[in-house]
């Protein structure tokens, strides 16, 4: 236990003279982490709800209403879609997509409306076709 502060000494001057005291005694060296940065979020303001947060990150959860987490999930399906090696593979990747997109469709979850319909798989196929030639040099 440290020592209490006397009285008539700042309290700035009595703390770094601790600080310069427990340096001297190499109380400090080899402590873990030393030499390394700090971790994220150590310079951000305060946040009550940190712990929270950094649970569901590592937990892998959302906390966007379901309606906006499917239109993220579509967006990231379509954003696929169109980088696919194939046509029947951009297919299969929003034909996985379009069951949610029906199923919040028919049972509107809480939160903003979900604003999307279920993509007409020909029609992706077309486009994913059409992208690509626009993409292709035109040989000389």
């Amino acid at each position: 236990m440290t020592e209490r502060k006397p009285p008539g000494v700042s309290f700035e001057s009595w703390v770094d003279r601790q600080i310069r005291d427990a340096q001297q005694r190499g109380e400090f060296a080899g402590l873990e982490g030393a030499g390394r940065p700090f971790d994220e979020g150590v310079e951000t303001p305060y946040d009550e709800l940190w712990w929270i947060k950094r649970k569901m990150v590592r937990e892998g959860l959302s906390s966007l209403p379901p309606s906006l987490a499917l239109r993220k999930e579509v967006e990231d399906a379509l954003a696929a879609a169109w980088a696919a090696p194939s046509a029947a593979a951009a297919r299969r990747i929003v034909a996985e997509v379009n069951p949610k997109i029906l199923d919040m469709m028919l049972k509107p979850p809480p939160g903003p409306p979900l604003g999307l319909k279920p993509f007409d798989l020909d029609e992706i196929a077309r486009e994913w076709h059409a992208r690509r030639t626009e993409a292709e040099p035109a040989p000389e």
